[in-house]
């Protein structure tokens, strides 16, 4: 299973962000409706799980504060109402009740207090307190590369051992293994203005090699699609493209592919069925899997049972009888994220199910946010962890973790091991397998 991570902070804009962040970072949201003194708070864009009892405040107006004598602008002066609290919490909104007699308008930015908010998800790091990590890792030396999704199959020949790997910038690029540096054979470049979501492996023109499927966001025209590549030759070359959000999920020989209408509803997917070459064609097969409205980076299947990351942040298992089991712990965190008319897309790292049917060991991603709540409408991550979970007695209970010096966006696996890229503090990539 391969982990990757991809991130690279700019300080200027960084700085630019903080700039018109209120004191403490707290996260703005929006209020969507007003009746009387409740107000609904849009809450889709936060990466973590809102609670009962956090307060908040609207901000009523705001002036640019500037030094008469120098004349530099020292950022904006907000106007706060009275403290309200929330009572009331949705999965893509929260109700919130404001002290009688304050008002409050649809299109006003909200804003959670951030002690409140951090206080459930400082629990999670009790999970990290446990044993040491068992886990083996094959660290390869870093790529100057910022990898955002990988996948390994054979592509540049019949039994290889291939990562194939895709940038920030749309760089595809296909390695192999020599001792612990990886060696570049084949490359592509997107088109200008496509930008990279996941990179998956599959041989499905051909059983002797894999073709790579790069899903792509195409800001200008609203849409997602998925380039087929093709190794022809010794050379790289697109051969369709696929009106689909396309995903492998599985490890080794259990690997499939999978393939999703995008914007079914608003900005949200639709189910996904598995895809098959037929006839010259790619073409939906009758199998389908419920992806429970996310997308397929943050869902996978085994044994029947469905395995997603839920929007409050667990990741949660559902048997094929329809009993549920959640992981204690919140791990869902979307470094990879694009904005679709004014809607933030999540695409969640992958959740990969490893190991043989008897012994299946469930992997998540949690990724640690650089400066607190800005992480929820930003997405700046600094470090991250790999959680293993087993199944048992109706939960999934962390058995181990292993901990990354870079985050992580999206993940994979192999027949032997987890493989994650972690991104670097210097924007480098490491990929990174997980022997578990």
């Amino acid at each position: 299973m391969v982990y990757m991570y991809y991130m690279k902070i700019n300080t200027a804009f960084l700085l630019s962000v903080l700039f018109f962040i209120p004191a403490l970072c707290p996260a703005q949201l929006t209020v969507v409706r007003v009746d009387g003194q409740k107000v609904y708070i849009d809450t889709s864009v936060l990466n973590r799980n809102v609670n009962k009892g956090e307060t908040f405040k609207i901000i009523l107006s705001s002036e640019r504060l500037v030094n008469p004598k120098t004349g530099k602008d020292l950022g904006p002066l907000y106007t706060y109402s009275p403290e309200g609290k929330i009572t009331e919490v949705q999965p893509m909104y929260a109700v919130g009740e404001l002290p009688k007699g304050t008002k409050a308008a649809v299109g006003q930015e909200a804003v959670l207090e951030p002690l409140a908010a951090e206080e459930p998800a400082a629990k999670t790091v009790k999970t990290q307190d446990a044993k040491p990590s068992s886990v083996r890792k094959n660290i390869y030396a870093p790529v100057e590369q910022e990898i955002v999704s990988l996948s390994t199959a054979a592509v540049t020949a019949p039994g290889a051992e291939n990562i194939v790997t895709v940038s920030k910038k749309g760089q595809i690029t296909v390695w192999t293994s020599a001792g612990d540096k990886l060696e570049q054979n084949l490359s592509f470049q997107l088109p200008a203005g496509k930008t990279p979501l996941t990179v998956s492996a599959y041989p499905a023109q051909n059983a002797q090699t894999a073709d790579i499927f790069v899903t792509v966001y195409d800001a200008s025209r609203e849409k997602i699609s998925t380039l087929v590549l093709s190794n022809r030759q010794g050379q790289l070359t697109q051969t369709d493209t696929l009106p689909y959000f396309v995903k492998e999920l599985g490890c080794g020989a259990e690997k499939t592919l999978w393939a999703q209408k995008p914007f079914v509803s608003g900005a949200k997917p639709g189910n996904a069925r598995k895809l098959a070459y037929q006839n010259g064609k790619f073409v939906l097969t009758r199998g389908t899997l419920n992806t429970g409205r996310n997308w397929l980076t943050g869902v996978n299947e085994a044994d029947g049972s469905r395995i997603i990351t839920a929007q409050n942040g667990v990741i949660r298992r559902t048997s094929p009888d329809g009993k549920k089991a959640e992981s204690k712990s919140l791990f869902a965190s979307a470094p990879n994220r694009v904005k679709y008319k004014q809607e933030i897309l999540k695409f969640y790292p992958s959740v990969q199910v490893f190991g043989p049917a008897d012994n299946r060991v469930y992997a998540a991603v949690e990724n640690t946010a650089k400066l607190g709540l800005l992480s929820d409408t930003f997405g700046q991550y600094q470090s991250g962890k790999i959680h293993f979970m087993s199944f048992e007695k109706g939960r999934l209970n962390v058995t181990d973790t292993a901990e990354t010096d870079g985050f992580m966006y999206d993940t994979a696996c192999s027949a032997r091991a987890v493989l994650a890229a972690e991104v670097l503090p210097d924007g480098t990539s490491s990929v990174v397998e997980f022997f578990k």
